[in-house]
């Protein structure tokens, strides 16, 4: 089947009908609502932010302006959705041993991928990747993270374990890994100049 590539474009505060529709009654993956790296405590406080206070949340952030991030389309239909922004916004990344570093102003986070079920392995996240660093670049940012899932060689993961992405989405456009070799998150960085 010849499919239309994937087209992207940053998030507008008027988005939140396509949010929704994308992410589905379970917000995506389980009621995150692409809230996980934006609330700072885990354990209880997360749990009882899962489903609906998530989804306000986020919906707050979007409508205000406050949240950043990419959208993909194909054919006029949201097919999947990156988490990008400055990354003092995202503060449960200091939260991971592996993700911890100190950072400068103007360090962006991409963190965070969802693509719709049917559209999976299809380029999709890659040009959301690529969207996202464009955006970042577009807006002065100094060097942009990412936390991609490390896997062994040959191993697959369903999607809900590898919403961070693999090393080799990020790899190709020149993001260098920052933490040592194993399984998990890890920390890829790279320098927009």
């Amino acid at each position: 089947m010849n499919v239309t590539a994937p087209l992207t474009r940053p998030l507008r505060s008027d988005d939140w009908p396509l949010i929704e529709a994308l992410f589905g009654a379970r917000g995506a993956c389980g009621g995150c609502w692409c809230m996980w790296w934006r609330v700072p405590m885990g354990g209880r406080t997360w749990e009882a932010a899962k489903g609906a206070p998530n989804r306000a949340a986020f919906k707050a952030l979007v409508e205000s302006g406050g949240a950043s991030g990419v959208l993909a389309f194909v054919e006029g239909q949201a097919v999947g959705w990156c988490a990008t922004g400055p990354r003092g916004d995202f503060p449960r990344v200091d939260r991971s041993k592996s993700l911890v570093r100190a950072w400068p102003i103007g360090t962006w986070s991409l963190n965070c991928l969802y693509v719709r079920t049917g559209w999976r392995g299809r380029g999709v996240s890659r040009a959301l990747v690529a969207g996202a660093v464009a955006l970042a670049r577009d807006a002065g940012a100094r060097e942009i993270e990412a936390y991609p899932q490390s896997l062994d060689p040959g191993e697959r993961q369903a999607g809900a374990f590898v919403w961070t992405g693999v090393p080799g989405l990020y790899e190709p456009l020149g993001f260098q890994r920052q933490s040592p070799p194993g399984r998990g998150h890890a920390l890829y960085l790279l320098k927009l100049g």
